[in-house]
């Protein structure tokens, strides 16, 4: 498996692999890279179907302008996704094009294996990044020497899901900019009252859930040079405590629910009025599920009514990029192809077929009027109105090792196997632990 190294230790990634394992990822270590009429043939790997049609749309762009270049675009799973790709890593096997989650990043890009794209634009603008992306998009495509090892795909916000019919029924306004953690668990007794559905579904996610309470709250996971957790800060504490303690509502399922039943699941077969989801999901959500149309909508984050410190506002936000493999056999024609998706023309494209929001300041719109097309409309502008409040979401070198550990250490806590403080303090020493043996 690939390890993560320390800084400046050479990489060193197994020579055999089952090729089963990498079955569906193979590109730049497969073939030569031509097809059988002369053309260089890519490899475009992806792990949302919901998303093929636009990133089909973004290869046939380029192929047309490039009629001397296929690009096939390949969908697998979530879970398969990763394990093919650190399989097909060792076996200098990687795609030619593919996705890359800040979550996996530091690991490919600190052992070498993804191409520096940091120089990709020079030749238009050396501050080409820096003019048409954002910080925080331009941070989740950086390894831990600065470089940049892809190039920014879209980004995305968590907003409030909210069943209005229940709204409706138990006589309480929608959310709105002013809402805070009071108003969101007022709204959830009132609604459970009358309807006997759940309010809001707070369950043990990171991104989708307590994170945002706990930068609302003026805490935070990691420092700002990320040298420590902050699970014993006492705005960390205080967020975590609103919280986990949100469960020992009647209106907010338990942890064991959630094992069983997402809260998605949950609230479109109308069983929950509200919970937290991202942006990147709204279309498919709205195609999945017509017999709700017109029930539902979205708004902004409650805010924390008395955070410690900030306003009181957060929304953690984040962002895919495209990346291709550091000595892949198609290197600069897999290169040429990522100046073309971080280009405007590309991310424009993005946009523009629903798949997410682009990177590319000032497309956002492109992604917002894809929703004009429904029979009725989502408040989506309010996913683009939290970007001025966004925190980027969590991420170091070492969270693939902390990760599950204070994932478990959470659940813990809900099944009253530890105390919050306990719980907390495990929480620091996992992350701190996993910090000082990078």
């Amino acid at each position: 498996m690939i390890k993560l190294l320390k800084k400046g230790m050479t990489t060193v990634l197994c020579a055999a692999i089952l090729l089963t394992s990498a079955a569906g990822l193979s590109g730049c270590g497969s073939s030569d890279g031509k097809d059988a009429g002369g053309k260089k043939e890519l490899t475009f790997q992806i792990w949302d179907v919901a998303q093929k049609e636009g990133m089909e749309a973004l290869a046939s762009a380029y192929t047309e302008e490039n009629p001397d270049v296929t690009i096939e675009v390949q969908v697998t799973s979530w879970d398969e996704y990763w394990t093919k790709l650190e399989a097909a890593a060792e076996g200098n096997q990687l795609p030619d094009i593919f996705w890359m989650h800040t979550n996996e990043l530091l690991k490919y890009a600190d052992n070498g294996i993804l191409a520096d794209v940091t120089d990709l634009y020079d030749d238009e603008s050396k501050t080409y990044y820096e003019d048409k992306f954002s910080d925080v998009s331009i941070d989740n495509t950086k390894g831990s020497d600065g470089n940049m090892y892809g190039v920014p795909k879209d980004k995305d916000t968590i907003g409030l899901v909210y069943n209005k019919e229940m709204f409706d029924a138990a006589g309480v306004a929608y959310p709105d900019e002013n809402w805070t953690w009071d108003d969101l668990v007022a709204a959830s007794e009132k609604i459970n009252a009358a309807t006997g559905k759940y309010g809001y579904m707070a369950y043990a996610d990171d991104q989708i859930g307590y994170w945002n309470f706990v930068y609302q709250a003026g805490g935070y996971i990691l420092n700002e040079d990320k040298t420590e957790g902050g699970f014993t800060n006492p705005a960390t504490v205080k967020a975590m405590e609103f919280y986990i303690g949100l469960q020992q509502n009647e209106w907010c399922p338990d942890q064991n629910y959630f094992a069983e039943t997402s809260p998605g699941t949950a609230f479109f077969s109308e069983q929950g009025a509200m919970y937290y989801e991202g942006c990147w999901n709204l279309k498919s959500l709205m195609e999945n599920n017509p017999e709700m149309v017109g029930k539902w909508d979205v708004a902004v984050l409650p805010k924390c009514p008395d955070p410690v410190s900030g306003d009181g506002r957060a929304s953690i936000s984040n962002g895919l990029c495209y990346a291709t493999a550091a000595k892949g056999e198609n290197l600069e024609t897999a290169k040429d192809f990522l100046k073309f998706l971080g280009s405007e023309e590309g991310q424009k494209i993005q946009g523009e077929s629903g798949a997410a929001i682009p990177a590319y300041i000032g497309l956002e719109d492109t992604w917002v009027k894809v929703f004009d097309a429904f029979d009725y409309k989502l408040a989506v502008q309010k996913y683009i109105d939290m970007f001025e409040y966004g925190i980027q979401s969590v991420n170091s070198a070492s969270r693939p090792v902390w990760k599950s550990k204070v994932s478990d250490e959470l659940l813990k806590i809900y099944s009253g196997e530890s105390t919050i403080d306990e719980g907390l303090q495990n929480m620091q020493d996992a992350v701190d632990q996993a910090i000082a043996a990078e």
